[in-house]
């Protein structure tokens, strides 16, 4: 039986960014992952989009990690020379009933700290974006888009600088949390059989972190949500683009609505959809789905041509809530929640995750002191 401080399963952007955090706190860590690649499932299939916190109740933890992530992940990108635009966001009313609820979301935004959103007439806005049809529009400054991509290999990179390892097609088969050693007392396997003791265990797993946590011996389910899947659609857009920042229709319930969203080679993308599935393997892109498409894009872009949508690609948000429940907050259970020592369990770490994730890692090494 080998034995490391610290494992981490799961090596997207959270999970590489947990390993660094460890890492360079002097932990010997092994970052787990069951693909052949790094960052493979929820970290490669999202709108690579830099948040600025604006959407999330007040003292939530999506709140508060965003508006410290953007922070840190635009510091980070800067001082690692990792590709990434701070562009801006409109976030735009398409009717009169829509206007004042823009006014929610700058009071929402100033609450979690966000104190740069400037709301703009439809003249206003239309003279910064000439193609864009609305009502009225708030200007978000902060947002961004970054390459995920490169974002997880520097991390990476930190973690093995730091003499952290991460381990390939190595999927755990079963956690005993009191099956180790006494100094050690977390035991995996693996399913080619090799077995890990290790004081701290963090489950960054993503769509199979709620099934992770539930298969831990000793570990008391009742206090572990449901999983649920939402599937998010994306289609891409033939041709340039008349648009130069990001532009996001007033948020539905499930998700921030059909938004366009543009690439560092300046590609867009609309996207995405919520459609709710069982199967989190359910990544393929249903053509028909662009019809609605369509409808929904048209209504603060009405010059989009027929024909100018192509299926994209598809990403799977991790949610612990369901179809008719309000979107629920990062789930971080530590000790303190289920008296494990040593164990972080990470659920629920949909968007905003990828703006948050040097904020989340920050916070497993806080929950861990």
């Amino acid at each position: 039986m080998e034995q490391v401080d610290a494992v981490v399963i799961g090596a997207g952007v959270v999970g590489l960014a947990v390993g660094r955090a460890l890492a360079l706190k002097g932990r010997e860590v092994m970052v787990l992952e069951s693909e052949n690649a790094i960052g493979t499932g929820t970290s490669s299939r999202n709108s690579e989009v830099i948040h600025a916190g604006i959407y999330y109740p007040a003292g939530s933890l999506k709140a508060r990690l965003c508006v410290q992530g953007k922070a840190m992940l635009y510091a980070y990108c800067n001082e690692r020379g990792v590709s990434h635009r701070q562009l801006g966001k409109l976030i735009v009313a398409t009717h009169a009933q829509q206007v004042q609820t823009l006014d929610g979301i700058l009071l929402k935004a100033a609450a979690n700290g966000v104190h740069d959103l400037r709301k703009l007439s439809a003249s206003e806005a239309c003279a910064l974006e000439p193609a864009l049809a609305c009502e009225a529009a708030l200007l978000s400054p902060s947002s961004g888009v970054v390459d995920s991509h490169g974002l997880m290999l520097a991390l990476q990179g930190d973690m093995e600088n730091a003499g952290g390892l991460l381990a390939l097609m190595s999927p755990v088969q079963d956690i005993g949390l009191h099956q180790g050693t006494a100094t050690h007392p977390i035991l995996l396997r693996t399913q080619d059989g090799t077995e890990l003791a290790c004081r701290v265990l963090v489950n960054a797993a993503g769509l199979n972190a709620v099934a992770m946590a539930r298969s831990m011996a000793g570990l008391d389910t009742l206090a572990l949500p449901q999983a649920h899947y939402a599937k998010g659609n994306y289609f891409t857009l033939a041709g340039k683009a008349p648009f130069s920042r990001l532009i996001y229709p007033v948020p539905e319930a499930a998700g921030l609505g059909v938004h366009l969203t543009l690439d560092l080679g300046g590609q867009a993308k609309f996207g995405p959809d919520v459609q709710w599935v069982r199967d989190p393997a359910d990544l393929q892109v249903d053509p028909s789905r662009g019809d609605a498409f369509y409808a929904e894009v048209r209504k603060y872009w009405p010059g989009l041509a027929d024909g100018a949508l192509q299926p994209g690609y598809a990403g799977m948000r991790p949610k612990i809530s369901g179809p008719h429940e309000a979107s629920a907050d990062f789930m971080i259970q530590g000790p303190a929640e289920h008296g494990v020592p040593g164990l972080v369990n990470l659920l629920g770490i949909e968007s905003p995750g990828l703006t948050s994730s040097l904020a989340i890692a920050q916070e497993v090494v806080h929950r861990l002191a």
